[in-house]
């Protein structure tokens, strides 16, 4: 029945099998393909001439303005009916996972099972908030110095002659089979049994459509930044070169080209791993807009008031709020206390887990800066080890690990790297906020302070000098700024980005045929039809009905 299964669907997939498979990177690069309409910049960004014969091309698949209205259906107080085996596929960072990590916890308090599939360095922080755990293998801190050199996973030329390409799609194919493992695998600890009923992912874990597509399960995207088409900001990783006297068109087909320019660095590992698991290839006009073509409902995780939902994406499409964690425990050492008690409020400078080449040299131009301002300075070292072997400036202190949530509430204003949680954290405690972005959504979080008044623009990391950032320190400790930033934080405390993400995932699944006709609280997975009626079964109630009422178990189809 399986290899019949497997055979008809083969033959089925003739349509696709005409369809070449997208050329390689090297080859579109090489080819002069889009030349003059997009050039890959040193740092991976994308420059793109709205003026390109290309470009125009494009814009006339454009589709017509809709307005929507931005509504998440309000499900708090209603019985959740059923109970689902729940995977999440997130590829990234820490940073990126613990927005996860909170979201599956929420959902564990409906009954729900939830499994985190991701890096296999973070399985000790899952299991320890009370989550299962599958590895999918990949690791983050290779995954984050490609992403320096090449920001949204286009590689730049000087990548794919250095050979990292070849390694990161070695690395992709990898978690593309985790993935996969992780909807139906058992338990790695238990060997408890496993198959999901539905799948949220971030887009940069790739396999999430595919498995559901060859499971028949729901899925939800979530992500800290934006993946889907709009005439109101143009893509995070695009430079638009002019501007365009029909901006939202040019804004709209940005997207599109970074889509298709990152689907020419992986479809073709994408279409090998789809054969593996019994699917047709993606045909090279579909693979870059499959989830906006599918109509794939999509969460995203940042504060309405900071951003709010742009008026040309549709019902499905929500923007629900930051994530946060419960606050940690903290108890600062004394050190660090008596530098908060010994003069006004420092600001706080840090860059995370970038890895900067010259640490020494930026340390110099960070208490540099502060000196000229007259502020005291709180430094993290982070992954580079910002400071000094002594430290004889008394307006600076460096700092180890302190979680955000506790200091941001003791500083007038922070500088960093612009990732969405480091964003999120400092807003949430009302500090104007300069961003210094490397990579990534980064610039996207840079912009987005400056709009809303609450920091000044973002400074590129390869432009930051001493002058630019003291400019940026005293435009932080305007009183308006300040203000700006306390009513962004006002806003944000009426906000619950969790609880807001997991109504809109109830609110976009598809409840009607998701579950048992018999058994209401289980998802179904099998399909009956009898005298022209359809039945759907879930797993215990076929079996108890070919076990007690003589079913026939070839009549049920999944």
């Amino acid at each position: 029945m399986a290899s019949s299964s497997r055979q008809s669907r083969r033959e089925s997939s003739s349509d696709f099998e005409a369809d070449e498979p997208p050329p390689s990177y090297e080859s579109s690069l090489s080819a002069g393909f889009l030349q003059g309409s997009t050039r890959i910049t040193d740092d991976g960004r994308i420059d793109v001439d709205p003026e390109s014969r290309f470009f125009k091309t494009l814009s006339k698949l454009v589709p017509d303005v809709k307005k929507h209205t931005p509504v998440i259906q309000d499900v708090k107080g209603k019985q959740w009916i059923g109970e689902l085996n729940i995977v999440i596929q997130v590829v990234g960072s820490r940073g990126d996972v613990q927005p996860f990590v909170a979201l599956g916890t929420e959902l564990q308090k409906d009954g729900h099972r939830v499994r985190i599939a991701t890096h296999n360095v973070f399985e000790k922080f899952v299991l320890d908030s009370g989550l299962e755990f599958y590895p999918i293998g990949g690791d983050p801190s290779e995954l984050m110095a490609y992403m320096v050199k090449n920001p949204g996973l286009i590689p730049s030329m000087e990548s794919l002659r250095a050979g990292d390409i070849q390694k990161k799609r070695k690395m992709v194919a990898q978690m593309l089979d985790g993935c996969w493992q992780s909807c139906l695998a058992p338990d790695p600890k238990t060997g408890a049994p496993f198959v999901a009923n539905a799948i949220i992912a971030n887009p940069p874990s790739f396999a999430h459509i595919h498995c559901a597509q060859a499971l028949g399960i729901p899925l939800h995207l979530m992500f800290t930044m934006p993946w889907t088409s709009t005439r109101v900001f143009s893509h995070p990783l695009a430079n638009l070169k002019t501007k365009s006297e029909n901006q939202g068109t040019a804004n709209f087909v940005s997207f599109s080209i970074v889509e298709w320019m990152t689907w020419q660095g992986l479809g073709d590992i994408i279409n090998d791993w789809r054969n593996s698991i019994d699917l047709e290839p993606v045909p090279l006009t579909e693979g870059p807009n499959l989830a906006e073509t599918l109509k794939i409902p999509f969460t995203y995780c940042w504060s309405p008031s900071l951003t709010p939902k742009p008026f040309d994406w549709p019902e499905y499409i929500d923007v629900c709020g930051f994530f946060f964690r419960e606050p940690p425990q903290y108890n600062p050492p004394d050190e660090l206390r008596d530098f908060l008690n010994r003069g006004p409020p420092p600001v706080y400078i840090g860059f995370g887990s970038i890895v900067l080449d010259n640490p020494a040299e930026l340390t110099q131009l960070i208490v540099d800066a502060t000196r000229e301002v007259g502020v005291r300075a709180l430094i993290s070292r982070g992954w580079s080890g910002l400071g000094k072997a002594s430290n004889t400036d008394e307006h600076v202190m460096y700092l180890d690990d302190c979680p955000h949530e506790w200091l941001f509430q003791h500083v007038s204003a922070v500088v960093h790297h612009g990732g969405a949680g480091t964003t999120a954290c400092g807003l949430r405690y009302g500090c104007p906020t300069t961003i210094v972005p490397f990579f990534g959504d980064q610039p996207f979080w840079g912009a987005m302070i400056a709009a809303a008044g609450a920091g000044p623009a973002p400074i590129p990391h390869k432009s930051l000098t001493r002058s630019n950032l003291a400019e940026a320190l005293r435009f932080c400790l305007r009183d308006e700024v300040a203000t700006a930033a306390r009513c962004i934080a006002m806003n944000m405390s009426r906000e619950d980005g969790v609880k807001q993400a997991v109504n809109s995932f109830y609110a976009n699944l598809p409840t009607q045929s998701l579950f048992c006709d018999l058994l209401k609280d289980r998802p179904a997975v099998w399909e009956f039809r009898r005298k022209g009626r359809r039945y759907k079964f879930s797993g215990i109630a076929a079996e108890i009905l070919i076990r007690y009422f003589q079913l026939d178990r070839r009549a049920l189809k999944l």
